[in-house]
């Protein structure tokens, strides 16, 4: 028979047991979005919270996400990244050019996961591709690279026009040497660009309206979350004005853009949100290699392209990978 102090000893230690069960147990992580753009920057979230559950976590379950959101003021960026790494958070994922480096500068030790459009050993995040090193690691679609290549393809749909517009946030500290590189194409092909500054997504009506009085015939972006977070914007300013564009994303052309030429956001973010489930189970940042993005979509629209008046020439046609009718 349990003697009765056997007893009381046992009750205690049940009765202990349950918050000490609860105190070995860990913290559900968390995740902090460091993100130039604004809250409507769905796509990305999107594709980002579905790689986790795939892995399984799930926000609000098992992960919490703090989001910080630049609105495209790049300068908040190193004030959201300090937050973060006040917060304590498990990983800072880091969407954009400014982001990342912002991020970087905060931190030394809280793994970061980028998600670029450039070569992250160029931009000084690391100086191994393979073996990154150190608390830094993530994902490029590279298509800051491919900007040259969209022009090239309004060029042979245009051969006619002489003048091309640029829109550019000359907020992003790498829009220099981008600037330069396409004026070189552009002049090789026989063609001008007319560079457009815009620094917010307000600014995007004014700046349409700029290029249409300049006589530029046809326009693109150069590389920016500003512009990837305002597709569908940039998509009906081009109808309105009746100006052929060419853009970085999908996204614009299923919104009624013309053409697009550029890596799949989907792709990428499945990718950052792949790494930041293995960092979060333990695997260190340094040792997972920087991933690119193999998949470059070219995109057309002929119910745009016959909206326009264009006849898109059949070796365009022939090279698109997807045409909207």
């Amino acid at each position: 028979m349990m003697q009765r102090r056997e007893f009381i000893t046992l009750l205690g230690a049940t009765a202990t047991w349950p918050l000490a069960a609860r105190a070995q147990q860990p913290a559900v992580p968390v995740v902090g979005f460091l993100n130039s753009t604004t809250a409507e920057d769905n796509p990305r979230v999107a594709s980002f919270r579905r790689a986790l559950n795939e892995r399984g976590y799930v926000e609000g379950r098992n992960v919490v996400i703090e989001y910080r959101w630049a609105e495209n003021h790049y300068e908040r960026l190193p004030a959201l990244a300090a937050d973060l790494v006040q917060r304590r958070v498990a990983v800072i994922v880091a969407a954009g050019n400014s982001a990342a480096p912002a991020a970087k500068a905060a931190t030394a030790t809280i793994p970061i996961v980028f998600a670029l459009g450039s070569d992250p050993v160029q931009l000084g995040l690391i100086s191994n591709l393979a073996r990154p090193g150190g608390n830094v690691t993530g994902v490029t679609n590279l298509n800051q690279e491919l900007t040259a290549k969209r022009l090239e393809i309004l060029r042979e749909l245009l051969p006619s026009v002489t003048l091309i517009g640029l829109l550019v946030n000359p907020n992003n500290p790498n829009i220099g040497p981008t600037v330069r590189g396409l004026r070189e194409v552009s002049q090789s092909r026989g063609a001008a660009l007319h560079v457009v500054a815009v620094s917010s997504e307000s600014d995007l009506d004014t700046a349409i309206a700029n290029l249409v009085q300049a006589g530029a015939g046809s326009f693109m972006h150069a590389i920016d979350s500003l512009f990837s977070s305002s597709f569908n914007r940039l998509a009906a300013l081009a109808s309105h004005h009746r100006i052929p564009a060419i853009y970085s994303g999908r996204e614009a052309v299923e919104s009624g853009g013309l053409m697009s030429y550029g890596g799949r956001t989907s792709d990428e973010w499945r990718l950052v949100g792949q790494y930041t489930a293995r960092i979060l189970k333990g695997e260190e940042p340094g040792d997972l290699p920087v991933q690119q993005t193999t998949r470059v979509d070219f995109v057309i629209n002929l119910k745009t392209a016959k909206a326009l008046g264009l006849t898109i020439p059949p070796a365009l046609l022939a090279r698109a990978d997807e045409v909207i009718e």
